[in-house]
């Protein structure tokens, strides 16, 4: 794909910056560290973190082409300790194979849309601009939300409406949408919000934003398939995580929040049987939270970036089982105080 280098398109500000290099800061210290950008976008936190920890290797994946030329443009001045990869995140495991990589030590998920794909009216995601109906964050490959729209079932469109965008008048905005095709193939975001912003009642447009966000956000989400990307993403980036290492995802809906959550807390409490005053071999944790629940933006973060609005990281850092083993192998000293899952070291509020 042919991308004209300068000034990006979108306006970048990378989301809690400051918090996530504090947070990864133990695993990129690390020796030899190798640090995974898991949404590389347009290179905000890929380039901080090169900037900052001189002896990192980053590995950058994106599968967005237009997005991962603008990042390697602005990253060139690093060229010899990077790799950046058209890849979606949960084709990790394939690329470290690739590149004869065996584990990494940071790791930075920041999930959703990107400036470029939010900010360039072309790209399909903006109900609020009228452009082509595509929301393909890789434009090189799959179905657009227009063959979405025009060619789903109707029974097929209000799941994914109710699933994807939690949206409780699907069935009248499918209703909408298969009257509209049957008269003409519905090709425009702007037509599209338009008959989203019709089917639903004038008392439930009053509050919530935009009428179009939720099923745009399902759409989006659908054309992507980002949910399944996402379920097989974590667990393969905790599968390689180093001892020490450190993860930190960033996630902007609940049902993204939801995979996380599920995902780091399987691996920070005990398998064993509950009633056993030891730990067994191979049950106990092998990730410590580093978040209280998920952390929320503080008002000074948010004024200064809005899409930091609805953001919740959550961060873990893999146990060194060397060091944490005679913890968790110990007789306690009283009853059952056995540990049950690691502690996190800050406060956040969980959501």
């Amino acid at each position: 794909m042919g991308v004209v280098m300068g000034e990006p398109r979108g306006t970048h500000v990378p989301v809690l910056l400051e918090r996530c290099l504090e947070l990864l800061a133990p695993g990129l210290a690390l020796p030899g560290a190798v640090h995974v950008d898991f949404t590389l976008g347009l290179g905000g936190h890929a380039e901080a973190v090169l900037e900052r920890f001189p002896d990192v290797v980053l590995i950058g994946l994106d599968r967005d082409t237009e997005a991962l030329a603008h990042a390697r443009h602005r990253l060139t001045r690093f060229a010899d300790r990077t790799h950046l990869v058209h890849a979606v995140y949960d084709e990790l495991p394939r690329v470290l194979g690739e590149l004869s990589i065996p584990a990494i030590h940071s790791g930075l998920f920041d999930l959703g849309v990107s400036s470029l794909q939010l900010d360039e009216a072309d790209r399909g995601f903006a109900y609020s601009q009228d452009a082509p109906l595509d929301m393909r964050m890789d434009q090189s490959r799959g179905v657009t939300a227009e063959e979405v729209v025009n060619g789903y079932e109707p029974g097929e469109l209000v799941r994914i409406l109710r699933q994807y965008g939690e949206e409780k008048f699907a069935p009248r905005v499918v209703q909408a949408i298969v009257r509209e095709r049957a008269k003409a193939r519905i090709t425009s975001t702007a037509r599209l919000a338009e008959l989203i912003k019709e089917a639903i009642p004038a008392a439930a447009r009053r509050t919530g934003g935009n009428p179009a966000k939720r099923t745009f956000q399902a759409l989006r989400i659908e054309v992507n398939a980002e949910l399944d990307a996402l379920e097989g993403a974590v667990p393969a980036a905790l599968d390689v995580l180093a001892p020490k290492g450190r993860l930190v995802v960033m996630s902007y809906q609940s049902l993204e929040d939801k995979i996380v959550k599920r995902a780091l807390a399987a691996r920070a409490r005990s398998t064993g049987p509950i009633d056993l005053p030891v730990e067994l071999p191979g049950t106990g944790p092998t990730l410590r939270l580093l978040t209280r629940g998920s952390e929320l933006p503080s008002e000074a973060e948010v004024a200064e970036n809005p899409r930091a609005a609805s953001v919740k990281l959550r961060a873990v850092e893999r146990i060194d089982e060397q060091e944490q083993g005679p913890k968790y192998n110990q007789a306690p000293r009283t009853g059952r105080e056995r540990p049950r899952m690691a502690g996190p070291t800050r406060g956040g509020g969980e959501k």
